[in-house]
């Protein structure tokens, strides 16, 4: 699960497959916690082994809600928590590609300007060039 802040407008999340390619997508208003973000995406993940998510996402429902669905969370404790969180670190680093898929849906200069000030129609484009860029 990966996120990308448009200015201060919207905030996009993003379920990818193991392949990086988008699969569901949720838009909150900049302000919002991340955690709002999680919640609404958890009841439509996939069957999957792991979920990569920053540290925005850690938080003790979640992680229990994650197993709860028999999966694997990878996410690296708050920096505010007291006791640090295992995680693995390798399979971390992979995380990065969730932002470069991000990176290519804003070659769609309609995307990076954020041209649409309507958040439906601006989501309906994220799913569109997603679809046209990275779905062959």
């Amino acid at each position: 699960m990966g996120q990308v802040r448009h200015g201060s407008a919207t905030t996009t999340f993003a379920v990818t497959d193991a392949d990086w390619r988008p699969i569901r997508f949720f838009m909150t208003a900049g302000q919002v916690s991340d955690y709002t973000g999680a919640a609404a995406l958890l009841d439509s993940l996939p069957k999957v082994g792991w979920l990569l998510a920053d540290r925005g996402n850690d938080a003790d429902w979640f992680g229990d809600a994650l197993k709860y669905k028999g999966i694997r969370p990878c996410i690296p404790g708050r920096k505010s928590r007291g006791m640090a969180v295992r995680y693995d670190k390798r399979r971390y680093r992979r995380r990065n590609r969730i932002g470069i898929m991000f990176g290519r849906l804003k070659d769609w200069r309609r995307l990076a300007t954020r041209y649409d000030r309507c958040a439906k129609t601006f989501l309906s484009v994220v799913a569109l060039a997603a679809t046209v860029m990275l779905w062959p």
